[in-house]
């Protein structure tokens, strides 16, 4: 559920009651881990010492009976000197000396890092990135990279280039029949910010029965994008996670694929096929953009149950229904009882909850998903996904209905909490990266270290709060 541009003014929004749609408008670490930014050097630790004078100060015994060294600092050179303190406490050892007298200041002496701006030329847009801390995110996450799979349940994604045969049928939108457009051949063409073939693992459609998920409406694309783009590479925006391998499942049909009339329809199946076939083939992060209100759904929930039961950490959209009555999204209600799985909502620039950003008892985190409303034509999260212009032609007003084009890339910016629920994904498979392996501590790290945003403590508004990322990384341990 998420919404997004047509023709760079309007957001659109999808619903329906049982059909599933796109969101449209390891407790601890397994190995140690480098030192971080903000904390003490601890390979052969020392200690700074800047003196009030440059006399020899006597010998200062710290705990353990470790000795300092003393020396006399040349003139012309800085007025502290670096004191070997071998296995002592660097904070409780600049304690204590600076009770000494000849001791104007102590402290531990702290690793300095470049600080990691990316240089991606639409970073700078990227206000979602800066509010979870990314930069210092990244400092911390600095050559990590162990292999992660990130499954994207969802339209598909444009990971490759295919030339493809349709049938177009009469199509019908918002009340208005559009005529057939017979025998087609489409190109496809991979979204380049996602980086090359070998990253994608695994890829199957399940609306098609094939192995080439091709996106047919871009909103996977823009998710995709979200939780793995290429970052630092001087093109376009960035993205959370672009070291995760990436496993593109197509279990959604949008407007293209029905004209097109595919075999199978986005429902309660194939998200559960898409799930446990996620699982069965090495993702161990799940991101479900999509969502239904309705029944309940069992098949769903064994699926999830299943998933979490295997070591694959989930995260689902709480809905974009809160002016259409807030009604329950049923995968949210049921990620919100199952530790592992996390029911993410959507807020704005401002930190406050998106206007169309559902509440209730099953809300658990919050992400930025953005407001055209609220902020602006820049309001949103911008990712590289298709040139909607040309894929949207049923919508478009200023010309006529023609074939899509799937082979022209854009910047473009979505709002929703399918926005949400990436960065939730993003920072999840990060924590994977760092060795933590069981989704429920993950979802408890998530939780403890969000910004708490409304009343103090979980409400229904904001659940814990805002994600997070730099005190999620910083909580994960070394």
């Amino acid at each position: 559920m998420g919404f997004r541009p047509h023709l760079l003014a309007a957001a659109m929004a999808l619903a329906t009651a049982i059909t599933v749609l796109p969101e449209r408008p390891r407790a601890q670490a397994s190995s140690p881990l480098p030192t971080a930014p903000g904390d003490p050097v601890d390979e052969g630790e020392v200690l700074d010492i800047r003196r009030s004078g440059d006399e020899v100060l006597d010998p200062v015994r710290v705990e353990r009976g470790k000795v300092l060294v003393r020396r006399r600092t040349p003139a012309g050179e800085a007025d502290f000197e670096a004191v070997a303190i071998g296995d002592a406490d660097p904070a409780r050892a600049a304690q204590e000396l600076a009770t000494h007298p000849d001791v104007a200041s102590a402290q531990p002496s702290y690793r300095m890092y470049p600080r990691a701006i990316a240089n991606d030329p639409l970073f700078k847009r990227q206000w979602n990135l800066s509010q979870l801390q990314m930069e210092d995110a990244w400092d911390l996450q600095r050559g990590l990279n162990e292999p992660v799979i990130v499954a994207i349940l969802d339209t598909g994604v444009a990971y490759t280039n295919a030339t493809v045969d349709y049938v177009g049928y009469p199509l019908g939108y918002n009340g208005v029949l559009f005529p057939a457009l017979g025998p087609l051949t489409l190109q496809f063409a991979a979204a380049p910010e996602l980086g090359r073939s070998s990253r994608f693992v695994a890829p199957w459609d399940f609306i098609w029965n094939t192995d080439r998920p091709l996106d047919l409406d871009g909103h996977g694309t823009h998710v995709a994008g979200t939780i793995g783009q290429l970052t630092n590479n001087h093109i376009g925006p960035a993205g959370i996670a672009p070291d995760v391998r990436l496993m593109p499942l197509k279990v959604l049909s949008t407007t293209w694929d029905d004209a097109f009339a595919s075999p199978n329809i986005g429902t309660d199946e194939t998200v559960a096929r898409g799930i446990r076939y996620a699982v069965d083939h090495g993702a161990r992060v799940l991101n479900l953009s999509i969502g239904r209100t309705g029944p309940p759904a069992p098949i769903l929930e064994d699926a999830m149950r299943y998933a979490v039961s295997r070591g694959a950490f989930i995260a689902v959209a709480a809905g974009n229904g809160h002016e259409a009555g807030d009604p329950t999204e049923v995968l949210a209600e049921i990620a919100s009882r199952l530790d592992g799985a996390v029911a993410v909502g959507a807020v704005t620039q401002s930190r406050t909850r998106a206007y169309y950003s559902n509440v209730g008892p099953h809300v658990e985190l919050v992400a930025p998903g953005g407001s055209f409303r609220d902020d602006g034509p820049q309001g949103g999260i911008v990712q590289q996904t298709y040139d909607l212009n040309l894929v949207e032609t049923y919508s478009l007003t200023s010309r006529g209905f023609a074939a899509p084009r799937f082979d022209v890339m854009a910047s473009l910016y979505f709002t929703g909490t399918s926005s949400a629920v990436p960065h939730v994904s993003g920072v999840a498979a990060m924590l994977m990266q760092r060795g933590l392996r069981d989704p429920a501590a993950i979802e408890a790290l998530l939780e403890r270290s969000a910004i708490d945003l409304g009343p103090p403590g979980r409400d229904d508004e904001y659940g814990y709060g805002e994600l997070d990322a730099r005190a999620a990384l910083r909580r994960a341990g070394r």
